[in-house]
């Protein structure tokens, strides 16, 4: 993708589930969101009884269709607040929230990507994507009866990242970027409100990860779904999220929440820009104070 080009992604399904968020200014950037999508409220968490904290008391709002990005020292529980929010694992005090109910269990409405892009080394691309849709109600009941209209699905979403023609190839045939774009497909192939990254591009290349964030924004510029981004990269967290919030070492706390005042889109140009360079070592800074106290 050429450095700068605004990508528009061709995997709309019906112009209502796809379109362009309203809350944007004629500049691109964001204006105000609900903030009450997401929520942790006073969120402790051990792993088990009479293990120290992973994390702290910690409070956070997210409005829904807000992306933000958390970054912190290795080890400080950023992991560890996708599976609260995810409802892999229950806070051991205090409450998560997400879309105004308490999380009681793993939800159904969140995709997820990680820095190993999992993919089974038995299906294709085009299976590898489609694997959510053999998991997640309501969409296993209509798969089989309905399978050609998912498979259209997920060809448009695989085109729109790239890998058009690609569907039938395994894992071993893909590029460590082309397995990792497959995975953002499977992640958002059941069209989740709330998408959970855990490092999804750290294992890459420096062109093809900074190819993957144009490509994240776009689709999620024409999809506003609600993105917890986690990652070390501090480029990569002033580039896509909208808020960067700091954290401690562990036991884990929200230290700073820092507003993103960049405009939308953003392109490859922008980060020779002084306010991306400002805010890079804005974050920097957080993090070495961090790390020294």
């Amino acid at each position: 993708m050429h450095s700068g080009a605004v990508f528009r992604p061709g995997f709309l399904l019906t112009t209502s589930d796809f379109t362009k968020k309203n809350d944007q200014d004629q500049a691109g950037g964001l204006t105000a969101v609900s903030k009450s999508f997401v929520e942790l409220n006073n969120v402790r968490l051990r792993y088990s009884e009479g293990d120290d904290l992973a994390l702290e008391t910690t409070n956070m709002k997210i409005g829904k269709g807000e992306f933000i990005a958390v970054v912190g020292p290795s080890g400080c529980g950023k992991s560890s607040l996708l599976k609260l929010v995810s409802g892999l694992m229950p806070p051991s005090e205090g409450t998560v929230i997400v879309d105004n109910k308490e999380v009681a269990g793993p939800l159904k409405i969140v995709g997820m990507a990680f820095q190993n892009p999992t993919l089974l080394p038995w299906r294709t691309t085009l299976d590898n994507v489609l694997l959510p849709m053999e998991i997640v109600k309501p969409h296993r009941n209509r798969l089989r009866k309905h399978r050609a209209e998912y498979e259209e699905r997920a060809r448009k979403l695989l085109a729109s990242v790239g890998l058009e023609g690609h569907e039938d190839k395994y894992p071993w045939e893909l590029s460590g970027g082309m397995q990792q774009r497959a995975s953002l497909c499977r992640s958002l192939i059941h069209e989740p409100d709330l998408l959970m990254l855990d490092e999804p591009f750290g294992a890459l290349d420096a062109f093809t990860r900074e190819e993957l964030w144009d490509i994240l924004q776009n689709l999620w510029m024409v999809r506003p779904f609600t993105v917890i981004l986690v990652t070390h990269d501090l480029r990569e967290a002033a580039y896509l999220a909208d808020t960067i919030y700091v954290m401690s070492k562990r036991p884990g706390k929200i230290l700073v929440e820092r507003e993103n005042p960049l405009p939308r889109p953003r392109d490859q140009e922008a980060t020779f820009t002084q306010p991306f360079t400002d805010l890079v070592h804005e974050l920097r800074s957080h993090i070495r104070d961090v790390r020294e106290s």
